[in-house]
Order: structure tokens, then C-alpha cells, then sequence
């Protein structure tokens, strides 16, 4: 194909342009590359070059060298410099000897590709599926006890297994810990164990309680005839443990219920109802109702054998309490740890006081701002700051359902356009950290939004003689966090073993929806720049893992994990079925597709420096 010169000018113009801003760009940086590990030092080099390139929109160049038949960079982010020096020298113009000499000295594409092998390797330790991309799988409490629930892990395709430390305790971790060694010494295999620091989350604090009440009802059709009774058990008050549809009651007489024995009572509703006994255990009775009744302490059940039966409803739980939320509406969050109540109004119907609920990690008080977005429950509410004072802050609700959507306590709070300072490390995490120090292979990292929090995760590593034993692995959950990712990286190149977790449910609240799909390619660039692995977590096979069944937008999301080196999955009672779908979806898939290819426009939101 005959091509114009003054087009092989322009495209070279554009090449030595970014030539010169990587050349410019790796002086800014050398101090940063003597101080990273000398096992990084190439990789840091690269990453910043690649950022460098990204810089610059490079969509019409790819374009053009597609018509050339030539490399379109999009899977050149681990050799970037030497893949645009190549792509110069192959267009055959003004290439001097010297620059020839430049280019044998670059990193190679083949040296890029197996160093990020490598990396994961060292990382995540070597997969037993043949499968280039390894499973990380949540431990639920339950693999403390049940060793053959965590061999099956294994057998259908665990490589790593992550314990959350914002759940349970130390004496879990190390059952847990007992079975994962001993199912994969069994096994022939190896099994990396990687621990989550909880972090500061930031949550919503308690409720005023609701009522002391249950409701049970029976099964209806759409008429409201009943097709089925409701089921409820009758429980000693020593022995009740708060169940759906238990309710303790005073032992009194129970052995002298019978199957087919009537119970009569007034609800706290004041409605008649009754329950038939049909079946007794020891103290424990199970019956069934043909009406909805709503059960209180205090209430009393009647029947009769030889004598008049009388038996009384004890201690119930208290119902969890929501704040009712409408656009519009105005939410006060206080600093003070002190209970949530609901808006308060007159008799004719005029606001008193707004809904008030504590935030648990009042730190966020010294970084917010009038007009900064708040997202709570995973985004299900959302809204602005309007006023901040020394106690609370005042948000305007922009967002929730058209009946209103319900604000419970421990919710998760997100601020995407606050710039949190604060350490990413909590006292609880420095305590967690002597744990995990001895116990783990990884130590995964939370709440990381700026280099100094790598620091300080660093200092309490060399504390405990852990730094260079721990493979480390960085969660990117926040808006501040991606945008400091290059130089997050760069710090936690001080040391050899390190990673990334895209964390996108808290990432995609923080940055957007419409912009997490584009953000994940960004951060897989970057971090294949850096030639270090990712783990891609949040939501996989979640449907699959809970319920035994995958819905179709699961199966597409599992696919795109290829782009990762690690996929994560979540607890579920269906764990194991998750885990062997999604190693058979990966094993298939590697024969067909790698990195997938894609355009690139300038590099939006991460920083260089």
C-alpha cells in the first residue's frame, strides 16, 4: 500500500513528541527509581513512561498504523517505550545509527510479558488449574469448622484464600488457616493465604430500635386466600434463640400440648386469632395459623387439656428501625455518636425536626465540603452537603425512590468528591497486622488513597520484621485513590511482592457508574505498565455463589476477569459451584482471547506525580 510522506511525517512528529516526554519525564522521576526495590526499578520506569504516553491521544495514530498493518500499542503498556521506539524506527525516516543503539537498550516486549508472569507468581503462587488466571475465594466462618468444605474449595479450583478481619477473630483465622494448609498439603498443591485489613469504614451508626414484635403469617394466593398455613415454633424461654417465626413462650404446662390442640390469644393488633398444635418436641411445639398475627412479649396464649392452659409470650427482639428517605428531603449527620431517628413532625404535618443519623468515623468531618456528593447503602440514596457546621453537616437528598428508600444502620457512606486524608490504617488494623504478620502469605490493604498511606503500612510491616515476607496487595476503592494510583504504585515499589485490587463496588459508588467500565481499563493499563498482577474483585458469580444460580450479565462479567491476573469471589452457600464455573469459564476462555485490545485516548484522572 502506497502511502503519502507527509503522513509518515505527521505520525513520526507525533511519536518523537511523546519520545521526548518520556525521555523528559524518567529525568523528573530518577530520584523515585533509586528508591524503589531494584527488582522494580525497570518497572517504574516503564510505568512512568507509560503514563507519559498517555498523555497524549493517541487514537488517530492507532488508527493510521492499522492501516499500516503495524502495532496500535494497546497491548504495549508493559513494553511501552520499546514498542513506540520500534513502531519509529520500523517507519523507515530520519532513524540515526545512535537511535538504533537506544533501541536495543529498551526493555523488550518478551522481558515486559514474562516479568509480570513472574510477578504473579511470586504473588499468588502457581495455579493448579491450567488456567493463567487464579481464583481468590472469601472464607466464610464456616471453613473454620468444616475441613471438607475447604479441600472441595481447592479441588474445584482455590488458589488463594482471603480472610476478612473486619469478621470474626483470630481464633477463626487460625482454624481456617489449619484447614487451608492441611486440605493443600493433601491436595499436592499450593494455596496462598491473603488477609484484608478491615479499614476505616465509614457507616452509618445505630437506629432508634423499632417495636418489640413478630409478625407470621400464612401462605396466600393473589385474592388473599390462604394456600398454606403459616408454620411457627412454640419455644421454652431458656432455650430460645431468635429464629423467623419462633416465639418463646413460659413453660408452664407444655407438656400437656397434644397435636390437634387449639391455642386462642389477642394479638397486638387486638385481633382474635389462633394456633393449631401439630407437632411437640420435649418443650418445643410447632403449630400452624390460617391468619397473620403479630406477636409481643407480655401476650397471653390460652387452651385447655384437664385443666385451663395458660402460657405467656416472652422477650422478643427489637425490629431493626430505617429512616424513610424522599428526594428532596433533608438528612442531618452528626458527629456525635448518638441514636438515628426519623424526621419528627407537628400535628399538622409541618417539620420539626429533619431524620438524624451518626457517622461512625467522625475523621470525615475535617475533609468535607458544602457541595460535595454523599452516597449511602452502596449508592441506593444519594444526595448533596448543604451546610456543615462544628457537630453535623446538613444533606439534601437528590436521590432515592419514589416511596421513599430505607436508611438502616451499618450502611456503607461514600464521599467521591472528598478528599479523605486520613491514615488508611486503624487501630484495629495495626493489631490485626501482628496476626497476619505471622499467619498469611498477603496482607490486603484497604482504603488506600495516597502514598503515605503505603508508607505507613510499611513502617508497621518493618516493625513486626514482615516487610519483605508479606506479599502485598493495594485495594483501589475510592475516586482519591485512583486518581494517586501512579504514585501509590510507585511507593509500594519499596518493596518486591506487590499488587492491586480493583475494589469495584466502593469504585464505581465513588467514581460513577458510567464511568467504572472505562476507570477498570485504566487501572489494568496502568498496573500492566507497572507489571504488577490485579485482582479483580467485587460481585463475581455473586448470584451463582448465593442462590445456585448465575444470571447471564454474570457469566459475561466473569469473561472480562482475563483481563485480570486474579479473580475474586465471595462466600456463599453455593461457593464451591461458583468457584468450579468460573475456573472451567477461565480455562476455556484463555485459548481464545488474552489482554483484550483497546483504544486510547489521554489518560483522565490519574496523576503522574
Amino acid at each position: 500500500m502506497k502511502v503519502k510522506k507527509e503522513k509518515l511525517l505527521e505520525i513520526i512528529k507525533e511519536l518523537d513528541s511523546i519520545i521526548v516526554k518520556m525521555n523528559g519525564d524518567e529525568q523528573k522521576f530518577k530520584d523515585t527509581f533509586d528508591n524503589v526495590h531494584p527488582y522494580h526499578e525497570k518497572s517504574a520506569q516503564n510505568l512512568v513512561n507509560y503514563i507519559s504516553f498517555r498523555s497524549f491521544d493517541v487514537r488517530l495514530i492507532q488508527k493510521q498504523l492499522k492501516n499500516l498493518g503495524l502495532t496500535r500499542f494497546a497491548n504495549a503498556q508493559g513494553h511501552i517505550k520499546a514498542s513506540v521506539l520500534t513502531i519509529r524506527y520500523l517507519l523507515g525516516l530520519a532513524v540515526a545509527e545512535n537511535e538504533k543503539e537506544i533501541l536495543a537498550k529498551q526493555w523488550s516486549i518478551k522481558k515486559g510479558e514474562k516479568l509480570l508472569k513472574s510477578n504473579t507468581k511470586n504473588l499468588l503462587g502457581v495455579t493448579q488449574q491450567d488456567r493463567r488466571v487464579r481464583i481468590m475465594v472469601t472464607q466464610p466462618k464456616e471453613s473454620a469448622e468444616d475441613y471438607e468444605l475447604v479441600r472441595q474449595m481447592i479441588e474445584e479450583g482455590m488458589d488463594c484464600a482471603r480472610i476478612n478481619c473486619a469478621h470474626d477473630s483470630p481464633e477463626i483465622w487460625t482454624k481456617i488457616i489449619s484447614n487451608v494448609k492441611k486440605a493443600a498439603n493433601e491436595l499436592n498443591t499450593e494455596v496462598k493465604v491473603a488477609m484484608d485489613l478491615a479499614g476505616p469504614k465509614i457507616r452509618t451508626g445505630a437506629i432508634v430500635p423499632g417495636p418489640k414484635v413478630l409478625r407470621c403469617k400464612p401462605k396466600k394466593d393473589d385474592y388473599g386466600k390462604v394456600m398454606e398455613p403459616g408454620r411457627i415454633m412454640l419455644v421454652p424461654e431458656s432455650q430460645y434463640d431468635p429464629q423467623p417465626n419462633t416465639i418463646p413462650i413460659s413453660s408452664g404446662d407444655v407438656q400437656k400440648l397434644q397435636s390437634g390442640q387449639v391455642l386462642t390469644l389477642v394479638d397486638a393488633r387486638s385481633k382474635a386469632r389462633q394456633i393449631r398444635i401439630i407437632n411437640r418436641e420435649g418443650l418445643s411445639v410447632e403449630g400452624e395459623i390460617q391468619h397473620t398475627i403479630y406477636f409481643e412479649p407480655g401476650l397471653v396464649l390460652n387452651g385447655t387439656s384437664d385443666k385451663i392452659l395458660e402460657f405467656t409470650i416472652g422477650n422478643l427482639p427489637t425490629k431493626e428501625n430505617a429512616l424513610i428517605l424522599k428526594n428532596g428531603d433533608e438528612l442531618w449527620i452528626k458527629k456525635e455518636t448518638v441514636l438515628g431517628s426519623p424526621a419528627k413532625f407537628s400535628e399538622n404535618k409541618e417539620l420539626i425536626e429533619p431524620a438524624i443519623i451518626s457517622c461512625q468515623t467522625p475523621e470525615v468531618f475535617g475533609y468535607v465540603t458544602v457541595g460535595d456528593r454523599i452516597f449511602f447503602d452502596d449508592g441506593k440514596i444519594a444526595g448533596r452537603i448543604t451546610e456543615i457546621d462544628e457537630m453535623l453537616f446538613k444533606v439534601n437528598i437528590t436521590s432515592a425512590r419514589e416511596n421513599g428508600s430505607k436508611l438502616r444502620a451499618e450502611k456503607g457512606i461514600n464521599f467521591p468528591d472528598s478528599q479523605l486524608g486520613f491514615s488508611g490504617l486503624t487501630p484495629k488494623d495495626r493489631n490485626d497486622l501482628v496476626f497476619v504478620a505471622k499467619n498469611a502469605d498477603i496482607v490486603n490493604f484497604s482504603f488506600v488513597n495516597k502514598p503515605e498511606d503505603v508508607q505507613d503500612l510499611y513502617s508497621e510491616l518493618d516493625k513486626l520484621g514482615a516487610l519483605d515476607k508479606l506479599g502485598i496487595i493495594l485495594k483501589i476503592e475510592t475516586q482519591y485513590g485512583y486518581e494517586n494510583l501512579t504514585p501509590i504504585i510507585l511507593e509500594a515499589m519499596k518493596s518486591e511482592n506487590i499488587g492491586v485490587m480493583i475494589a469495584r463496588g466502593d469504585l464505581a459508588i465513588e467514581t460513577g457508574w458510567e464511568n467504572i467500565g472505562q476507570i477498570q481499563q485504566e487501572i489494568l493499563s496502568i498496573c500492566g505498565a507497572a507489571h504488577i498482577p490485579v485482582i479483580w474483585a467485587t460481585q463475581v458469580l455473586e448470584n451463582l455463589a448465593k442462590s445456585g444460580l448465575p444470571s447471564r450479565s454474570e457469566i459475561t462479567d466473569a469473561t472480562t476477569a482475563l483481563k485480570a491476573e486474579c479473580v475474586m469471589l465471595n462466600k456463599g452457600p453455593y461457593i464451591t459451584k461458583a468457584i468450579t464455573l468460573l475456573s472451567t469459564i477461565l480455562s476455556k476462555m484463555e485459548t481464545s482471547q488474552n489482554k483484550e485490545e483497546s483504544m486510547l485516548p489521554k489518560l483522565g484522572g490519574v496523576v503522574s506525580g
